[in-house]
């Protein structure tokens, strides 16, 4: 059983136990200039989560709430493998015609280090996940 663990950026830590399937392992990032998880006027709710597929070795960031949706759509995507030492960089889709904000990462197995954060964005602080593939 692998262990993925969760947080934003000098905010809150969870810990979540990462199972053989593609359970979902939620992320939040937080709206800086006010910290509120349910957003605000001038920033959404930011939802976030990996998908981890073991078999493959890849892992999809998408949205936590009903049909993957919630994630920035466009958002940068900053990846590392540090049992490989692979890295990359990917942006999550337009979130257009019906199909939420995903990224799929070709990661390999390993343990990784997703960092994710909003195009230009000054109100919005980074978030990140470490999680085993």
């Amino acid at each position: 059983m692998a262990i993925a663990t969760a947080a934003t950026a000098g905010a809150l830590a969870i810990t979540t136990p990462a199972t053989a399937s593609a359970a979902r392992i939620p992320f939040q990032i937080q709206p800086a200039s006010y910290g509120n998880p349910n957003g605000s006027f001038d920033v959404p709710p930011i939802r976030c989560a990996v998908e981890p597929d073991h078999r493959r070795g890849t892992v999809m960031v998408t949205g936590t709430d009903r049909g993957r949706w919630g994630c920035l759509p466009y958002a940068r995507v900053w990846w590392m493998n540090r049992s490989t030492g692979r890295s990359g960089v990917a942006k999550l889709s337009s979130g257009l015609n019906g199909v939420p904000a995903q990224a799929v990462l070709r990661t390999g197995r390993g343990e990784l280090f997703i960092r994710l954060d909003a195009w230009g964005s000054s109100t919005v602080t980074p978030g990140f996940t470490t999680l085993r593939v």
